[in-house]
């Protein structure tokens, strides 16, 4: 599974010893070779397995895997069959927190438990391995779940030092505090300005007024969330009763998050307390849940999409494995009376109701459920069959529209090609003279100078392939019908470009006419507008744009040699570039 740029899959390297000692928590024996052959079923892959340890590389969409608690637990279902509930006990507090009702516009979403009585281990490197571990799980659910900490972030605090109720409140820039690893107070904005963890978050307090903070009944700060922790919090060797807050923006996320490191907490022993909560919005909420998710499979979705037939035993067993739990297999008597939708329960057919835990956030749709059945049945069970699913479907417009786009332009002779979406300001403004009109989206962590964007036009693209190719013979006629991101949203757009002896104007504007004909335009209608020296790429008096029905949809023309030259080219040039929404929009499908 590919993950989006700027994420990556997270790695867990981990000791014998304390695989041994996860799994006796409850009684288990631990089997490397097992590990190795099998586990890859359930979301990872092992890439070492030595004397020392094991490496596991998780798969992007298995978060709850993140640390070594929750990977063993799965484990233990899954390669020895334990029945693994897929609930969580969580004992009733009595701790309150309060949010402040100026939270709705700075971090509306509060999330908190209290688990106690934490095994941190015996001996010293035990301990020190634990609060390792902890971290690195935090760090990695911020990465994941939580988006860089945009959509969650994570505090855990040692309850030994707070003092409930606790309180989430805000501030200005100029209130101080003693953050994580520092020994004096700071501000706000020095903390933003100078702190490492302020300086590499910063931006997500961006056009704020005020600032969260999480305070206890004698107002020391817990946490200044996204960005840190105040510093008489933090866990030590001692600690064992722990407080977790988890802020955000996204519910979902947040959720998962708290639930995961709680359950991580409780695979040590720890026992789960809830805390209430008076949200901004004057809501009590008794946080967090450890009921499981209940979800309706239809039999007939599991038989459609795995070819055979499972007993109600059978799918027990394969939910077990996986976690989950099969509660009921029953007869619909609640539902469309025909089908709608591939996994509606249909009245009058058999459902299975399937539990699983609240901290698969993986699982969004029926559909997941019968993949993790198949999971815990086995691929290697299943039939060698061809598919009996039938699902009839027609092109969307925008296919049919970029379809015909691609069999003009392939029939006036030019070849297709395909290039990176990522460019430079240089290549994308600067070289072809167009100004930077819609906000561009930008590499945080560009791995070269010449990939620091995602492009907004195609052609400096495609000027660069023939730059690329340019010790080749004449005439070299590509297009490219590809995508742009402009103002954070993906754009279709289409360019050409001819290197080649008398073509010029008249070639480039016969091209456009073609295409433009083709996709059923009336040319009559057609503007054909002339461009001023040096707002694009184009030789003065020989650059036009399109005009249909008072919108533009792209320009043509003779490429100027001084541009041509910054992309290390000596030849003429004729080229174009539309865009494809615009002209989806101005010229009627002449096939509807």
């Amino acid at each position: 599974m590919a993950w989006k740029l700027g994420e990556i899959m997270p790695t867990l390297k981990f000791n014998h010893d304390i695989l041994e000692y996860l799994h006796e928590i409850k009684d288990q024996k631990y089997d490397s070779e097992d590990w190795e052959k099998r586990m890859p079923s359930i979301g990872c892959v092992v890439e070492e397995n030595d004397s020392e340890g094991l490496e596991i590389e998780i798969f992007p969409d298995r978060t709850d895997m993140l640390s070594h608690e929750t990977i063993s637990r799965a484990a233990r279902a899954f390669l020895n069959s334990v029945s693994e509930s897929p609930r969580l006990d969580v004992i009733q507090g009595e701790v309150n927190l309060e949010v402040d009702k100026s939270l709705k516009k700075i971090r509306p979403v509060i999330l908190g438990a209290i688990v106690r009585g934490v095994d941190n281990g015996t001996s010293q490197k035990e301990k020190d391995d634990f609060i390792q571990s902890l971290m690195d799980h935090q760090e990695k659910l911020h990465l994941t779940l939580g988006r860089k900490r945009k959509f969650a972030s994570i505090g855990v605090h040692d309850l030994s030092e707070l003092s409930p109720p606790f309180r989430v409140i805000s501030v200005d820039q100029e209130y101080k505090f003693t953050p994580l690893a520092e020994e004096k107070e700071m501000t706000i904005e020095n903390i933003l300005q100078l702190h490492p963890k302020g300086k590499e978050y910063a931006h997500l307090m961006t056009d704020l007024e005020n600032y969260p903070l999480i305070v206890d009944s004698e107002n020391r700060v817990l946490s200044f969330p996204p960005i840190i922790n105040g510093a008489h919090t933090t866990v030590n060797e001692n600690t064992r009763d722990f407080f977790i807050d988890v802020t955000g923006w996204d519910e979902r996320s947040c959720e998962a998050c708290l639930l995961l490191i709680c359950l991580s907490l409780a695979e040590r022993g720890g026992e789960i307390e809830s805390i209430q909560i008076k949200n901004w919005n004057e809501e009590s909420l008794i946080v967090p849940r450890g009921d499981a998710k209940k979800h309706r499979v239809p039999d007939r979705l599991i038989r459609n999409i795995l070819g055979i037939e499972l007993s109600k035993t059978e799918i027990a067993k394969s939910i077990k494995k996986m976690g989950g739990e099969l509660i009921d297999t029953r007869t619909v008597t609640d539902g469309p009376d025909k089908i709608e939708r591939w996994a509606d329960c249909m009245v009058g057919e058999k459902e299975h109701i399937i539990s699983m835990p609240r901290w698969r956030n993986d699982i969004m749709h029926p559909v997941d459920i019968v993949e993790d059945i198949a999971i815990g049945y086995g691929y290697e069970n299943l039939p060698e069959q061809l598919s009996t699913v039938h699902l009839d479907a027609i092109p969307l417009p925008s296919s049919n529209l970029q379809r015909r786009i691609s069999s003009s332009l392939r029939a006036l002779g030019l070849q297709e090609t395909q290039s990176l979406t990522l460019s430079n300001k240089r290549d994308q403004f600067d070289r072809v003279r167009w100004d930077e009109k819609d906000k561009s989206t930008i590499i945080s962590n560009p791995i070269t100078k010449e990939h620091t964007m995602l492009r907004q036009h195609i052609l400096p693209s495609l000027l660069n392939l023939l730059a690329a190719n340019r010790h080749h013979e004449l005439p070299q006629r590509v297009h490219e019908l590809g995508e742009v991101v402009r103002n954070s949203e993906n754009k279709s757009r289409l360019s050409w470009a001819c290197a080649e002896v008398g073509g010029g104007f008249s070639a480039a504007k016969g091209i456009a006419s073609a295409l433009l004909r083709d996709l059923g335009a009336n040319l009559s209608e057609v503007k054909w507008e002339g461009i001023n020296e040096e707002e694009g790429p184009w030789i003065k008096g020989r650059g036009a744009r399109i005009i249909i029905n008072n919108i533009e949809v792209g320009q043509i023309g003779e490429i100027d040699p001084k541009v041509s030259f910054e992309f290390g080219l000596k030849v003429p040039i004729q080229a174009g570039e539309f865009d494809v929404d615009a002209l989806g929009r101005t010229i009627p499908d002449p096939v509807i």
